[in-house]
């Protein structure tokens, strides 16, 4: 315990990463409930978030490197860094104001994260979400920017950008197939086992559905989805595939050893797990064609 805080620890796709709160800010952040998890004497978390309700520090002194304005309906991040540690000043929107500030340990395992109060979640979920892409990076993991559903005990993810109908089409799914469910509806991780096997798994963040599963399925397949004036599907070849995974994994391409492994790690999923594209209606006969076509 210290000043009134303490580690709580939680595990996403068997990874065990720690922030240290009080009390009141646990009860701010229930999606992380269900990944609470003790930490045994043989276990080393990839990283410890300390939250600091105090000033944010300011960049002076520090070199930028990059500023991601990608949608404006995003959080705008800005990175910066010194010989030792990384700095990054994150805003609500695009065009916000700066409302929390992360400065990190090279590598990546402290992190020390300052906000006001009244944006704790905002604050905790973007650092935690995006320390777990980076820390994770080299360990055949990606955080992907997707919907999952599960069908006969296997992941089905869907692929797309802001606004594409990711979670309509998972919900199309639910229509047509009563005994399917919601595994992720917006950064589920998936990863390459020892086995080779693929597996994608549940998380604390899922963008604007409450969908925090603590459980993981086979990844059968990836699809990619474009909306069309009729439902049609087709399997991608991997150099077709892979523009579209890359564009829905989080990571740093600022970071060039960073970004090397996540290539191999989307490599290697796309030599074990197939890709399609569906170009589709927003109705249950798209689910039940996609359905039909990845159980072949």
């Amino acid at each position: 315990m210290v000043n009134d805080k303490m580690v709580n620890y939680f595990n996403v796709a068997d990874f065990v990463f720690g922030m240290e709160v009080t009390e009141e800010q646990v009860k701010q952040l229930p999606n992380y409930a269900p990944f609470q998890s003790p930490i045994t004497n043989d276990q080393c978390p990839i990283f410890v978030i300390h939250f600091n309700e105090c000033e944010m520090p300011s960049p002076e002194g520090w070199e930028h490197v990059y500023t991601d304005r990608s949608d404006d309906d995003m959080p705008r991040i800005e990175m910066y860094q010194r010989p030792d540690a990384w700095l990054f000043r994150i805003s609500m929107s695009r065009e916000g104001e700066v409302v929390s500030t992360m400065v990190c340990s090279h590598d990546w395992s402290d992190v020390q994260l300052y906000s006001r109060a009244v944006y704790t979640r905002f604050a905790i979920d973007n650092a935690a979400m995006l320390v777990y892409a980076f820390a994770t990076g080299d360990k055949k993991t990606l955080l992907f920017h997707s919907s999952v559903t599960v069908l006969n005990d296997k992941g089905h993810m869907f692929l797309g950008h802001s606004g594409t109908g990711k979670s309509t089409h998972s919900q199309q799914w639910k229509k047509a197939f009563p005994e399917s469910w919601l595994l992720n509806d917006d950064n589920p991780v998936v990863r390459v086992l020892e086995d080779n096997s693929v597996r994608v798994y549940g998380s604390p963040w899922s963008g604007k559905t409450p969908c925090y599963k603590q459980q993981s399925v086979p990844l059968q397949a990836l699809v990619q989805l474009a909306q069309a004036p009729e439902n049609k599907i087709n399997k991608l070849r991997m150099s077709q595939a892979y523009p579209y995974i890359l564009a829905s994994v989080s990571g740093l391409k600022v970071m060039p050893e960073m970004m090397d492994h996540i290539y191999e790690s989307i490599a290697q999923v796309l030599e074990l797990v197939p890709v399609y594209k569906l170009e589709c209606l927003p109705n249950e006969d798209a689910a039940r064609l996609c359905a039909q076509t990845c159980s072949l």
